[in-house]
């Protein structure tokens, strides 16, 4: 997350209570409130596990079925590997949250403070951490969707490609804030190669995401 002039009356700080541990009316009013927290990276980051779960379920639904019992053990792989991915998204909400914090106190520092360039840099190289990672487990749980849609239950097909879908935003918005924070980076070279990293994550993502959507959408339009 970068600092947001239309939301920074306010900054939550690492004290707060644990944004991923609170109900989903509490964290959608705060998301909607004049806050700087939680923001895009956060919105982002459940999307991811959201996606994580719906999976993980469409796995669930399918075991112990007789005609999918060869699948078993690859589904349940799938399904312990999706609990990892919606605990790892579920933490970046928090850690998106955290990172904000020093990157506003860094916007704040005078322009003639001569350590304010320095400072900042790493505070925005830290800030792109939480919505980088938020981009690969999303991508990862996009081609767990893309799985599921072939190996898993008919009767899931549309939870895998609301799966799918689900992912599909929450890889987009990851890369939107990791470009909203490596494009202030003065150092370039490390900026580039943080987007060039990020973009490959992105269109292997989105890829596996898209092609899910298009045969659930397919397989119900006939």
């Amino acid at each position: 997350m970068v600092e947001d002039s239309h939301k920074t009356d306010s900054v939550s700080t690492a004290a707060d209570p644990s944004m991923a541990e609170s109900s989903l009316d509490a964290f959608t009013r705060k998301l909607s409130a004049k806050t700087s927290v939680p923001g895009g990276g956060g919105a982002a980051a459940l999307a991811g596990a959201l996606a994580a779960a719906l999976g993980a379920m469409t796995g669930n639904f399918t075991i112990g079925k007789k005609k999918y019992r060869d699948n078993e053990p690859r589904l349940i792989q799938m399904g312990q590997r999706e609990e990892e991915l919606r605990r790892g998204l579920l933490a970046q909400i928090d850690a998106d949250a955290q990172a904000f914090e020093p990157l506003s106190r860094a916007y704040a520092i005078p322009k003639d403070d001569p350590t304010r360039d320095e400072t900042l840099e790493k505070c925005l190289y830290e800030a792109a951490q939480p919505p980088f990672m938020i981009l690969k487990l999303s991508a990862e749980a996009a081609e767990l969707a893309a799985e599921y849609a072939d190996i898993g239950s008919r009767l899931m097909l549309s939870d895998a490609g609301c799966a799918a879908a689900m992912a599909e935003a929450a890889i987009q918005a990851g890369y939107l804030n990791v470009l909203a924070n490596t494009r202030l980076m003065k150092n370039r070279d490390r900026a580039g190669h943080m987007n060039m990293e990020a973009g490959k994550i992105l269109n292997s993502g989105l890829r596996a995401a898209q092609q899910t959507v298009h045969i659930v959408t397919e397989t119900f339009g006939n």
